[in-house]
């Protein structure tokens, strides 16, 4: 038992039927840090989820929580972990306050005996205490999803896809709240399909297809990427697209927002480039060297698996 660690997994495997579902993961949350999962829907991440709060048994590997056994331990960790699953669980004939005094009475305690840490979270939404759950707003089915995860006070929390759904204004004020419950030591591991969410994390792993591709911190990923990459645009987005994938100067493209986004192959020439579509009937062309994000580390890392 490493005491440094809240949560550590080794070669975990599942499978459904024909499907793997988490091929071999392996990983450590250390105590304290907001660890991301970043993939796709159908990546394994829910699955992995499920495993380490005890719901579902892995087929192969291990993992432990706080040094606890998850298919040994189950007991003793259920009373130690939060879990927000991604879609909304709550009672939605209950009240918000009901469902909280529900919540805690599942582990013995009061909502009073534990409101100084749900206390930030709760107090947004206590005014509304007597309103249903399935009247509520997307935000505010966050905060009270969120709050009963948290109140019988757990070592680790787990969040899968928590932002799913809700405006961006509730995003950001989620992630405030999960900068203050790392501040207060509790280590979180969340899961997420929003890769400018990677960014907000102390580390990520990667996942696609049940593997993990890489792990580490978001600002080394991105350090760590080695292509040429171009922000490229014009008058015809749809046309533009067709024509640079055609392209064999470059090496991949993709849309990626206001630009696609291209990486440059062997005797890549931006000017040359800008010539051959202007030839192709294209205008208002702009090509410019662009930094990459963790999308562009995760598409790299995408097409080199496929080679």
């Amino acid at each position: 038992m490493n005491k440094d660690l809240a949560i550590e997994i080794r070669e975990l495997s599942k499978s459904y039927d024909s499907v793997k579902a988490l091929d071999k993961v392996t990983f450590d949350v250390r105590r304290g840090e907001i660890f991301g999962l970043i993939g796709p829907d159908g990546a394994g991440k829910t699955t992995l989820f499920k495993i380490l709060v005890t719901l579902l048994n892995a087929d192969e590997g291990s993992a432990q929580i706080d040094g606890l056994d998850v298919a040994k331990d189950y007991k003793e960790i259920r009373t130690r972990v939060g879990y927000m699953p991604g879609k909304f669980s709550l009672y939605p004939d209950l009240t918000i306050e009901e469902n909280m005094e529900f919540f805690a009475s599942l582990f013995g305690v009061t909502v009073e005996q534990n409101y100084d840490i749900v206390a930030p979270i709760y107090s947004q939404i206590e005014k509304y205490k007597k309103r249903r759950a399935g009247r509520l707003s997307g935000g505010m089915k966050q905060k009270l999803a969120l709050s009963c995860a948290l109140i019988h006070k757990p070592s680790v929390l787990f969040l899968d896809e928590p932002t799913t759904g809700v405006d961006a204004v509730s995003r950001s004020e989620f992630w405030d709240m999960l900068f203050n419950l790392k501040e207060q030591g509790l280590s979180i591991l969340v899961s997420t399909p929003y890769m400018d969410e990677a960014s907000r994390c102390d580390r990520i792993a990667l996942i696609n297809n049940g593997h993990v591709l890489d792990i580490d911190t978001p600002q080394n990923m991105v350090d760590n990427y080695d292509l040429q990459l171009f922000g490229v645009k014009s008058n015809n987005m749809y046309e533009l697209l067709k024509i640079l994938r055609n392209d064999s100067g470059i090496a991949n493209c993709y849309t990626a927002g206001e630009y696609h986004h291209v990486v440059a192959g062997s005797g890549f020439d931006a000017a040359a480039l800008n010539q051959r579509l202007a030839a192709n009937g294209l205008s208002n062309i702009d090509i410019k060297t662009i930094v990459p994000d963790i999308e562009d580390v995760f598409i790299k890392l995408l097409s080199n698996e496929q080679q």
